[in-house]
């Protein structure tokens, strides 16, 4: 018995349309799917929903539901607004500037590019509120991956007996945290 992929992820919107155009103008994510019905199928509940499905690349989905019967949209306030976000891969460092460049045209505020070793990230909220990073990998991406593979089971051990952050891979933000 094997997860094979994920099938989608969905995630609440407040406005469908303006979530399928959002997508489709800033991400250039293709809409592929909607479904409307009054009840839900799992649950046999009667609620009007709008499920709308984006093709996130590489047969990746994203999809959202708007939810109109139910109060306004919130989030956990205990969770600090970096935690939670969708995290889409991008092609290469270009490919990444090229979005930043795009996005802030469009009015989006953009946070980055951040250097994480391994890859290299900006984020920016939708317009429901969901923080979005877009990745790309580092050139030297494969050696520092099989470093911390090397390390990632003693690191967890270390961080559920102490939950204080192990050191092991503490080279990974020295650059961006230095500010050199």
């Amino acid at each position: 018995m094997k997860i094979e992929k994920i099938h989608h992820v969905a995630y609440r919107c407040k406005d469908a349309k303006e979530t399928v155009e959002w997508y489709r103008d800033m991400l250039n994510m293709d809409f592929i799917l909607a479904i409307a019905e009054d009840h839900v199928p799992s649950t046999h509940e009667p609620d009007p929903y709008m499920h709308i499905f984006l093709d996130a690349g590489d047969g990746n989905v994203l999809a959202f539901f708007e939810l109109p019967t139910k109060p306004e949209m919130g989030r956990d306030p205990n969770t600090p607004i970096w935690v939670q976000h969708i995290a889409f891969k991008v092609k290469d460092r270009d490919a990444l500037i090229e979005y930043k460049e795009h996005l802030e045209a469009k009015g989006v505020e953009v946070l980055g590019v951040t250097d994480h070793s391994i890859f290299h990230s900006i984020y920016f909220f939708d317009p429901n509120g969901h923080r979005i990073e877009l990745a790309c990998p580092d050139p030297e991406e494969d050696a520092m991956l099989e470093k911390l593979n090397d390390v990632k089971w003693e690191m967890l051990e270390e961080w559920s007996r102490t939950k204080k952050a192990p050191k092991h891979a503490d080279w990974m933000h020295k650059k961006e945290l230095s500010g050199v």
